[in-house]
Order: structure tokens, then sequence, then C-alpha cells
């Protein structure tokens, strides 16, 4: 239970809603911002304005899965106006608080650094993008299924990164009876896409096998997909970008040359908020009964 906790919510998407119940079920003290269009009526919850003050009691600050910009605007699909993070609200909240969120950005961990605030990042546990990467496949799934005019059985479909996401997303397309491609950086990840059954290449070698692709799915977050792998592919490939924002792929030139190109970052909010806010809900509620463990064998 969390009874006596002081939880503040700050913005969030249809995922936050399911955080927001299970806190409330744990016997939190739970005070929402950013949740004005919201009509659903939280049992227990209290709405504020996002102020100094109201941090400065709060024990754990729960920020969107992207958590907040460089500039410390924050992602409020429910909001009325813009929210946005700022050094005094940090600045405000107590030595043992805590601020949880999916992903941080350097603004974030700056102030925290600042203020000697500890900072948890969700989605760099195991669990968490393992169960992720779930909804992740799904949602890349339905995109590729809706750009394309061919079967996903039978095609050959590219997925760079064997990470928790690429794993998760070759074996969903290998399920329904496509030819894999696997990009890889590592010697031990070559071998366990081949033991899969899939055919691997290494990442600096991807423009020799781009030719006669039909999708390509990307997981890695830097720039990848480049104006000259582009130009090597056949017109009619997809490509699906499933990187954190900016992704990895040159749209500009994917556009220019008339291949259609998608950023779909975020996906499991989008295809499935109930089960991705499940699985922050029970990670957040672990964590934060973590917390008070220590603090209470300290």
């Amino acid at each position: 239970m969390l009874t006596g906790v002081r939880t503040v919510f700050v913005g969030g998407d249809a995922r936050q809603i399911e955080v927001i119940r299970k806190c409330a079920e744990m016997d939190a003290s739970v005070m929402i911002t950013g949740f004005e269009k919201l009509q659903d009526s939280f049992q227990g919850v209290t709405r504020e304005p996002l102020t100094p003050e109201l941090l400065s009691g709060a024990d754990a600050l729960i920020l969107p899965v992207v958590g907040c910009d460089d500039e410390g605007r924050v992602s409020a699909l429910f909001s009325e106006g813009a929210l946005r993070l700022q050094e005094e609200h940090i600045a405000a909240m107590p030595g043992h608080g805590v601020i949880y969120t999916g992903m941080a950005k350097p603004y974030l961990r700056s102030l925290c650094d600042k203020y000697k605030i500890k900072l948890v990042e969700i989605l760099e546990r195991d669990d968490v993008a393992i169960y992720n990467s779930i909804p992740t496949a799904e949602g890349a799934l339905m995109m590729a299924i809706q750009n394309t005019d061919f079967t996903i059985h039978g095609s050959t479909s590219m997925v760079l990164g064997m990470g928790r996401t690429g794993f998760t997303m070759a074996r969903s397309l290998q399920g329904l009876g496509a030819k894999i491609r696997m990009g890889v950086r590592r010697s031990e990840h070559y071998a366990r896409a081949e033991e899969m059954g899939w055919k691997p290449f290494m990442i600096r070698d991807l423009g020799s096998f781009v030719s006669d692709i039909d999708l390509l799915f990307n997981t890695i977050p830097t720039m990848i997909v480049t104006a000259q792998i582009i130009s090597k592919m056949p017109r009619e490939a997809v490509i699906i970008d499933l990187a954190s924002a900016p992704g990895g792929c040159d749209f500009r030139y994917a556009e220019k040359r008339g291949i259609k190109a998608m950023l779909a970052p975020g996906l499991p909010g989008i295809v499935a908020p109930k089960t991705a806010g499940i699985i922050m809900a029970n990670t957040l509620v672990e964590l934060i009964s973590e917390e008070i463990k220590i603090r209470g064998d300290a």
C-alpha cells in the first residue's frame, strides 16, 4: 500500500489514467494537474494547478512517458493549456522527493542534478521495455498492413536493431510468415538472429541488403536510414521508424524519392493505452514501495 505517500501527476496521455487509478487504489494521496478536459472523476483524487507549492510536499512527481522537452514543456493530452515544468518547480521539491518518467531529456536531468532530486527513468528497465515492445510491434504491424497492398506473409521484412523492441518486432513478423533480415551491431546478436532463423547482417553493411526489401522497421535512434541507403531501396518499399523522435531515417529524402516513410514513436500509448498504462502503473507502484522501504530502513 502507498498510504500517506503524496503523489503529483503532471500531464500525460491515456496511459497516465491507469497509473493515476492504480496509485489511488493503493491509498496514495493523489494530485493531478493538466487533466482539465478529462471527464473521468477519479475517486480520491484532487485537481490542482502546477505551482511550486504543489510540489513542495510531493514524495513522488510522476511525469508522462516522454517526460518534458528541453524547454520544460510537458505533453498533456487532456490539458486546456500549455504545461511547463520550470526550475522553480524542481527547486521546491523536498530532498527525499523522486521524479518518475519514462525517459528524460537533458533539461530535466540537469535540474535534478542541480537540486539533488532522484530521477527514475522507467523505460530504462528491461521488464518495462520488453512488455512495451509487444504493443509497439502490434502497432507497427497495423501500420504496415494499412500502408501496403501486399501481405506481410511472404514479404521481405528488414528490422534494424536487435534490442528489446527489435527482437519482438522480428518475431512478430516471422509469426506472420515474413522473411526476416536482421541488422545487428554485435556478434552475439548476429548469432542469436541466425539461431532464430532470420538472415542477419552487420549494420555497417546495410546498403548491400536493401535493394529488394518490402518493409523496413528501424529501432535505432540515430541517423541510419540515410539518403544513400534510401536511394538503393525499391520505390514500393515502406519504412516504419520506431525509434524515439526524430528517428533514424532521412524522411525528407524518402519523400523526395516517393518512398513512404513514417515516424511512429510512442505506439503503446496509441494502440493499447490501457495495457501500456497498466504496465507503467504496476512498475511505478513497485518502485515507490521500494523507495518507502529504503527511507524506512535508513
